[in-house]
């Protein structure tokens, strides 16, 4: 929608598993006495990818709305902490683009939460509801238009995240009062869905081929 100690490059915070797998063995840096910190972008796809599904079944109406409480605690804990702890240890790598992704992410979930926890109280409209979503769209548009230069993994990630936003944000827009979903909400469930699968597989991508030290599950660098 990313880890052991090189000799110092300018593009070096791009070429990490989540981006270009694999990543350099981290071992490496600790035998040489250095600390090397993991790579925290698989964390982060994982952490995204996970709340993004579950949030995506009940979009697409796929189970009773009466369980979407379960969202909540997925998007504070794992989606949110976790996703921006990922982002602050991006920095630490020197990792631009995934410090930026998933700090922001993190936030995008924590500020979810209290918007579904706060929203009974301050009877926030589906328009007002639909501007929150339009603003994460254009976020993710140009986020989008950066991961061009990772791999073609983040960069399916991100169109079709950028896709489900745009597609939320007109179907919250067009919701009328006493309808809980209608048919374009469904529609951005799916590609939440799509997208959730993608992100995983990323994830599970960057995880395979830094345990086994090679190329397992391809991501296709981009050119850069």
């Amino acid at each position: 929608m990313e880890a052991g100690r090189v000799p110092r490059d300018p593009d070096m915070g791009a070429r990490r598993e989540a981006d270009v797998a694999p990543a350099p063995d981290p071992t490496g840096g600790r035998s040489a006495a250095m600390w090397a910190p993991a790579d925290p972008g698989p964390l982060g796809l994982a952490a995204f990818a996970g709340t993004t599904f579950v949030l995506s079944i009940f979009n697409a109406d796929l189970v009773s709305p009466r369980g979407q409480g379960v969202v909540l605690g997925l998007a504070f804990a794992y989606g949110g902490l976790a996703q921006l702890l990922a982002g602050m240890w991006e920095f630490r790598t020197g990792n631009t683009f995934g410090a930026v992704a998933f700090s922001s992410f993190g936030a995008f979930w924590i500020s979810f939460f209290f918007l579904l926890r706060v929203t009974p109280a301050l009877s926030i409209t589906t328009n007002g509801l639909a501007v929150y979503l339009y603003m994460w769209a254009i976020f993710t548009t140009y986020m989008f238009v950066a991961s061009l230069r990772t791999t073609a993994a983040v960069a399916a990630v991100f169109l079709l995240l950028a896709i489900t936003f745009f597609i939320l944000a007109i179907g919250n827009a067009n919701l009328s009062p006493r309808e809980l979903t209608n048919g374009t909400i469904k529609l951005g469930g799916w590609f939440g869905l799509a997208t959730a699968i993608v992100a995983w597989y990323a994830s599970f991508a960057a995880v395979v081929n830094s345990t086994f030290g090679r190329v397992m599950l391809p991501v296709v660098p981009l050119r850069r």
